[in-house]
C-alpha cells in the first residue's frame, strides 16, 4: 500500500498542500472552520500521519517544549508541569521534562539535551543557574523563558508571582490573629540571596515584621523544602524551651511537616500554634487542620510561559523590568491561622 502524503490529503480536501500544513501545524496562519473541517476529514479518511522527523529536519525545530524543574516529587514542581503541558497540548506542542534535583550538573545535562534535540524552546524552572548553564544556553541561542525563579545569571524572559508581597500578606494575616510574633521557616544555605522565591518568601516576612515593629533575630531557621526534611526541622524547633506562637513556612510542603511534627508533640493548631504556608497545593485544603497560604494562578503562569517561549518577538531587547511578568498572590484563608 502506497504511503498517504500531504498531497493526497490536499487533494481530496480540495485545496493546497500549504493550507494542509496550517491545519495540522495550527499556524501559522489561520484556516476558515469549514476549511478545517474538510482537511481533517480527508486526513482521518486516509489515514495519513505527518513525518514528523522529516518536518523537524526541515525546520530544525520540533514540536517540543523542553521543561527542566528542581524535583517533580514536590507537588508544588508536578502541578506547575502539569499545567505546562496542558498548556503547551492547547499550541500543538509536546513537553520534555528533566528533574535536576538540585543539582547543577544535571541541569546542564538537560540543557544540552533538550537543546540538541531542537526543541522549540526551553522554560527553565532554575534554583541557581550556573555560569556553565548559562553558557550552554548564550551558546546555543536559545529561547529561554524563566518560571517561577529568576537568576541573576541570564537575564532572559521571566513569568514569577509577587513572592515578596504574597509573603507580607501571609504573616500581615498571622499577626492580625494576635499572635505575639512570627517565626519563620525559610531556606537552606545553599538559597541564593537573590532571585529565588524563597528568599522572596524571607524578605516578605522580614517586612511584615518590621512593619509590625517586631526583631526578627534569631526567629529565621533554615529548613529544606520538601515535607519530610521540614518535618526534622520542625521537630527540633517546636520541643525546643523557645518554641514560637506562630510560624510562616516558605512552602506549603515545608508546612506540611511542620503539622506533622505538631500533631506528634500534641501541640493544638491553631490553639498554641498559628501556621500557614506559600503556593497552595492541592493538599493544603487536606490537612488538618487546612493550611491558610499564599496562592498564585499557576495555570495562567504555565500559559504565559508557553505563550511567550513559542513567541518569535521573544528575544527583543527591552529592561529587566519589561520581561519580567509577574502575577499576583492573594492569601487563602483556611483555619491553620485561627480562623474557623
Amino acid at each position: 500500500m502506497a504511503k498517504v502524503t500531504r498531497d493526497d490529503v490536499a487533494r481530496l480536501a480540495g485545496t493546497s498542500t500549504a493550507v494542509v500544513s496550517y491545519v495540522i501545524n495550527n499556524g501559522p496562519r489561520p484556516v476558515a472552520p469549514a476549511t478545517r473541517e474538510r482537511v481533517l476529514a480527508a486526513i482521518k479518511e486516509l489515514g495519513y500521519r505527518p513525518d514528523r522527523v522529516a518536518q523537524a529536519m526541515a525546520s530544525r525545530r520540533t514540536d517540543l517544549i523542553g521543561l527542566i524543574i528542581p524535583d517533580a516529587r514536590q507537588p508544588f514542581f508536578g502541578e506547575m508541569a502539569h499545567a505546562v503541558e496542558q498548556a503547551a497540548s492547547e499550541r500543538g506542542k509536546m513537553v520534555l521534562v528533566g528533574n535536576t534535583d538540585y543539582v547543577g550538573e544535571r541541569e546542564v545535562h538537560y540543557l544540552r539535551a533538550f537543546l540538541g534535540m531542537r526543541v522549540s524552546g526551553l522554560i527553565l524552572v532554575s534554583h541557581a543557574l550556573n555560569d556553565l548553564a548559562a553558557a550552554e544556553i548564550d551558546a546555543w541561542d536559545a529561547r529561554v523563558v524563566l518560571l517561577h525563579e529568576r537568576p541573576e545569571a541570564i537575564d532572559d524572559v521571566a513569568v514569577v508571582t509577587d513572592d515578596l508581597g504574597g509573603a507580607q500578606l501571609a504573616v500581615r494575616h498571622l499577626l492580625e490573629h494576635g499572635y505575639e510574633y512570627v517565626a519563620c521557616m525559610g531556606g537552606t544555605a545553599e538559597t541564593p540571596a537573590v532571585g529565588d522565591p524563597v528568599s522572596d518568601h524571607v524578605e516578605g516576612w522580614r517586612r511584615a515584621m518590621d512593619e509590625a515593629g517586631l526583631p526578627t533575630e534569631g526567629r529565621l531557621f533554615e529548613a529544606p523544602y520538601n515535607r519530610y526534611d521540614a518535618y526534622r526541622v520542625a521537630l527540633e524547633l517546636l520541643s525546643g524551651p523557645n518554641r514560637p506562637p506562630a510560624v510562616f513556612c516558605s512552602t506549603d510542603d515545608q508546612a506540611i511537616g511542620l503539622l506533622r511534627a505538631a500533631r506528634e508533640l500534641r501541640i493544638d493548631v491553631p490553639g498554641e500554634l498559628g501556621v500557614a504556608g506559600f503556593d497552595d497545593i492541592k493538599e493544603a485544603a487536606l490537612t488538618d487542620p487546612p493550611l491558610t497560604t499564599i496562592a498564585s494562578d499557576r495555570s495562567a503562569m504555565a500559559r504565559a510561559a508557553v505563550d511567550l517561549v513559542l513567541d518569535d518577538g521573544l528575544r527583543v531587547a527591552g529592561s529587566r523590568r519589561e520581561r519580567l511578568k509577574v502575577f499576583p498572590s492573594r492569601l487563602v484563608v483556611r483555619r491553620s491561622c485561627g480562623c474557623v
